[in-house]
């Protein structure tokens, strides 16, 4: 569910590596990989996904996935012969939290805007469907369509002050792409992970201040020839708060659960991420432009 871009490019290259036969749902707007056979259609339509009705999978891969009524939809009405279902949550599904990382039993937002992922997960879990369940941080690497990284990329070689949120000093995590398509293929390997849920992301946290010298490292500039903007964000309202790539909260979730039961450990560290981010993706978008006239909102807060 979902296979085209992203998260969904990295975990069908790397199955199709492997020799696996694969069918990807999606509504076609974008290329299909080669060696795949695309099956064109809505999730949210039921005449859409009975087109899949009577095919049988041996895993359902679901990285499209936001709504419970979503996963409802597609499980009611295919076949019952998938050994394993693969869901892409999100660790944005926790509280705020005076503990710091996050592990997987952490208390829930009922009001996050993630909120369908968890009640997908206590779905799955309730229905008794063999599930593992991954929860990401911040996701970045090649093909990234969320502004994360290159929402700095961007700011950093066009020169401009750059927002930081008072000191710095707040905590995030981010998690590499291919990290995750990694252990969402090895987990098959382990039956203990069926009907688990993992928090998956970088081996450690960073600051943000530490993130943007990082970024600046990667586009080849020393830390002092940047310019730095603070930014009130404890007065910003919740909409001007997006204008920033990154939560305006500590964020940091406890890995060593995924790396215990599955002998996983991430192949990146935040910086050479950064660089396959950067050289292998943003270095050849062609228009990199972009308007940081929304800058002035976190400037004046």
């Amino acid at each position: 569910m979902g296979g085209t871009r992203f998260v969904g490019k990295s975990l069908v290259g790397k199955l199709i590596s492997q020799n696996y036969d694969i069918d990807i749902f999606t509504r076609g707007n974008k290329s299909n990989p080669e060696n795949t056979n695309l099956i064109k259609g809505d999730r949210n339509n039921i005449e859409s996904i009975l087109k899949i009705k009577d095919k049988k999978y041996d895993v359902i891969y679901d990285i499209s996935g936001r709504e419970l009524k979503q996963t409802k939809l597609l499980v009611e009405n295919v076949a019952d012969s998938f050994k394993r279902y693969i869901y892409v949550s999100s660790a944005g599904v926790y509280s705020e939290n005076y503990e710091l990382p996050l592990s997987e039993d952490s208390p829930l937002d009922p009001q996050s805007r993630h909120k369908g992922k968890f009640e997908t997960e206590n779905w799955l879990i309730e229905q008794k469907i063999p599930f593992t369940s991954f929860r990401p941080t911040y996701i970045y690497g090649p093909g990234n369509y969320n502004k994360i990284e290159n929402w700095f990329f961007e700011r950093l070689l066009h020169q401009k002050k750059i927002p930081i949120p008072g000191d710095g000093a707040l905590i995030t995590q981010l998690g590499h792409v291919s990290d995750l398509s990694d252990v969402m293929i090895k987990c098959l390997n382990f039956e203990k992970s069926k009907n688990c849920i993992y928090n998956c992301s970088g081996e450690k946290g960073i600051t943000i201040k530490g993130l943007i010298y990082m970024c600046a490292e990667v586009c080849g500039l020393n830390k002092n020839e940047i310019s730095l903007n603070k930014f009130d964000f404890e007065k910003l309202e919740p909409k001007s708060r997006k204008l920033f790539p990154i939560r305006l909260t500590h964020y940091q979730t406890d890995i060593s659960k995924i790396k215990n039961d599955l002998n996983w450990e991430p192949k990146f560290d935040l910086l050479s991420g950064l660089k396959d981010s950067f050289f292998k993706d943003y270095k050849f978008k062609k228009d990199n432009e972009f308007d940081s006239n929304s800058d002035s909102i976190l400037f004046n807060s």
